[in-house]
C-alpha cells in the first residue's frame, strides 16, 4: 500500500464502471460505512482509523481504495451530466490559450470571457465561456467577438464526464482505472467483508 496524502482524491465509479467524480477520503469513508461500495479497483491507498471497541478492545479501521464503485447511480444522470464551470477547468479545457490571440499564458494572466457578455443576456455556461488573456478580454470589453472584430480561434464545448475528470487534474488515477478495467475484462472485483 502506498502512502496517500489525505488531500488526494478517490475516483468514484458507478456500478457499471463508468467514472462519476473525484471524492475526498471523508466521502469515501461515508460510502464504505453506508455499504454503498460494491467493488474496488486499484491499490488500497489509505487507512482511516476510528475508535477502540470496548467489547473487543480492537481499534476500528477502514481501508480505502484509490478507485471505488458505488450503488445507486443512475445511467440517466450520467448521460445528462453537465460538469460545473470553474476557471481552473475552463483554462485546462482551452489549454491555457487565449481564444482571441492564440498565445499560451500562466493562469495568473488568464480570465474567463463570456462570448455574449452577461450584461447583454449571455449566460455563465460552458458554451458561452472561453479562456482569454487579460489584455484581449479588456480589449473585447462589453462586446461580442463580432462587434469587437476579434474572432474566436476555437468553438467552445461542454466536456464529457471523463474529459472533466481529466481536466480536474487527477488523470493518473483515471489512466490507472482505464488500465485496470481493460486488464480485468474476465475478472470480477468483489468487496471483502
Amino acid at each position: 500500500m502506498k502512502n496517500m496524502d489525505i488531500t488526494e482524491q478517490i475516483l468514484r465509479l458507478n456500478y457499471a464502471g463508468l467514472p462519476i467524480e473525484w471524492i475526498n477520503y471523508q466521502t469515501a469513508v461515508r460510502l464504505y460505512c453506508s455499504d454503498q461500495v460494491t467493488y474496488e479497483c486499484g491499490d488500497s491507498s489509505l487507512i482511516v482509523r476510528g475508535g477502540v471497541s470496548r467489547i473487543t478492545g480492537q481499534q476500528s479501521k477502514i481501508e480505502i481504495n484509490s478507485i471505488i464503485a458505488t450503488k445507486n447511480y443512475s445511467k440517466a444522470s450520467y448521460k445528462d451530466y453537465t460538469p460545473p464551470l470553474t476557471n481552473r477547468t475552463l483554462f485546462q479545457r482551452d489549454a491555457k490559450t487565449c481564444m482571441y490571440c492564440g498565445e499560451t499564458f500562466a493562469v495568473k494572466d488568464l480570465s474567463r470571457d463570456h462570448i455574449i457578455p452577461l450584461s447583454k443576456g449571455g449566460e455563465d455556461k460552458w458554451m458561452n465561456s472561453v479562456t482569454a488573456c487579460k489584455r484581449c478580454n479588456n480589449q473585447k470589453g462589453n462586446r461580442t467577438p463580432e462587434q469587437a472584430n476579434m474572432p474566436l480561434l476555437a468553438i467552445p464545448f461542454i466536456p464529457s464526464r471523463i474529459e472533466y475528470l481529466i481536466l480536474e487534474g487527477a488523470e493518473s488515477e483515471l489512466i490507472r482505472w482505464i488500465f485496470v478495467v481493460s486488464r480485468a475484462q474476465n475478472k470480477s472485483y468483489k468487496k471483502e467483508i
